[in-house]
């Protein structure tokens, strides 16, 4: 099982962390030891001072395929959710400025939260709005129709380079909003006003 994620997906987060637009999908990787186990709260790393919450839409692949024509990319995932690609944003700006990659700061352990997933109504792919809440407040809102690139494109594009298999994890993107998490601060993600976790800092 991989995790896939997309950085820079919604033009107003590239903004508020000074990033270009991108003119192809940002892609980066996070081992199967990332994903946090459900119900158990994530430990706060001890290398970093600037743990930060990306909240996203997750796809599940459903089917194994590679160099996947965009037209038919959406018999490739069934299910959604949404997560969190945690990121220790001090290192991922040390390593930027040295031009270095990124996974010390974003494929940790427990750096990946999903939550329960749910059948993927086609009708609704892209007007759906997800959240998130920080210790009751809600801090981060998003909706799918403001991706750079869709659920189709990115299936495609990744299958390009990486043959996708069953049960692959895509984390498509965050939107504006980002921001950083305490000790004992709750957190809660929804779907289109449903509850799909919620999880602790320790």
């Amino acid at each position: 099982m991989k995790i896939i994620c997309i950085g820079r997906n919604y033009a107003d987060h590239a903004k508020e962390l000074n990033n270009p637009l991108p003119k192809e999908p940002v892609i980066f990787m996070k081992p199967k030891s990332a994903l946090a186990r459900p119900g158990i709260p994530v430990h706060y790393p001890q290398f970093t001072d600037n743990l930060q919450y990306e909240c996203e839409v997750v796809l599940r692949v459903c089917k194994n395929g590679r160099q996947i024509p965009q037209k038919f990319a959406k018999q490739y995932f069934d299910h959604w959710t949404v997560g969190i690609d945690f990121t220790a944003r001090d290192l991922q700006n040390k390593l930027k400025e040295e031009g270095l990659p990124w996974e010390r700061a974003k494929a940790f352990d427990d750096s990946a939260v999903v939550g329960n997933f749910v059948p993927v109504a086609e009708a609704d792919l892209y007007t759906t709005q997800f959240s998130l809440s920080q210790n009751g407040v809600m801090v981060q809102k998003g909706h799918t129709s403001d991706l750079i690139f869709s659920f189709e494109h990115l299936i495609s594009y990744i299958s390009q380079y990486f043959t996708l298999q069953i049960g692959d994890l895509i984390f498509t993107g965050t939107p504006k909003g980002v921001g950083p998490v305490l000790p004992y601060d709750k957190l809660v993600g929804y779907l289109n006003n449903e509850k799909m976790f919620d999880i602790e800092i320790k």
